[in-house]
């Protein structure tokens, strides 16, 4: 009976005489299309620090430039310093007539990147990686993100009480906007931009991007 069961689980996975990859989950693809820069957030929505620890988690099984795993992280909640982390940081820099994030739609969780090296190309390697990781792994648990680069890297360390400088940060929560790629080519302007309450996001198409 067991040699049965497996030999029908083997066809159902694999199909009879050709391969086949049973599909869990979402594609990577699908995850990619979802990871968009949100800069308004839905404030019913309270973001725990077990959800941003599980995020942090994905970054000790990424890849770190010569393995040096030099990046720290600094986990933010409603609690525990958003207060300081919103009064130094700047979004929607493309749109400034738009003062985003409006307001009742600001962020209120934040994992601030630190490294106990000084920056450098392997570090921004680490941090390449680390982000973009990071920010999947939100979007699979059905949370959103935007990374920072805009804020007071010195209040920032020194309000939080930081033991390095802080390199970049996520903002991260439940998504309070609509996002759409839109395909362009290459000459075509790559700024964001809004329209009746959408968030257009340009995007250059693959077939472009093979030289």
């Amino acid at each position: 009976m067991a040699d049965n069961y497996l030999e029908k689980r083997y066809e159902e996975v694999f199909g009879a005489g050709r391969t086949k990859v049973k599909r869990v989950g979402h594609t990577l693809d699908e995850l990619l299309t979802r990871n968009r820069s949100y800069r308004g957030y839905n404030k019913n929505y309270v973001v725990r620090r077990d959800e941003l620890e599980r995020i942090v988690g994905v970054c000790n099984k990424v890849p770190s430039a010569r393995n040096q795993q030099v990046l720290r992280f600094r986990l933010v909640t409603h609690d525990t310093g958003a207060d300081i982390v919103l009064r130094n940081i700047k979004l929607g820099a493309a749109l400034p007539e738009l003062h985003l994030p409006f307001p009742g739609t600001e962020p209120e969780a934040f994992i601030v990147i630190c490294s106990t090296a000084p920056e450098s190309r392997m570090v921004d390697v680490d941090l390449g990686i680390a982000i973009q990781s990071m920010l999947l792994k939100a979007v699979e648990m059905g949370l959103n993100g935007i990374v920072i680069g805009a804020f007071n890297k010195g209040e920032i360390e020194r309000q939080l009480d930081l033991p390095y400088e802080p390199l970049m940060i996520l903002a991260i929560g439940k998504g309070a906007e609509k996002i759409e790629l839109v395909s362009i080519t290459p000459d075509q302007s790559h700024a964001y931009y809004r329209d009746k309450g959408i968030h257009y996001v340009p995007k250059i198409a693959a077939k472009n991007l093979i030289i």
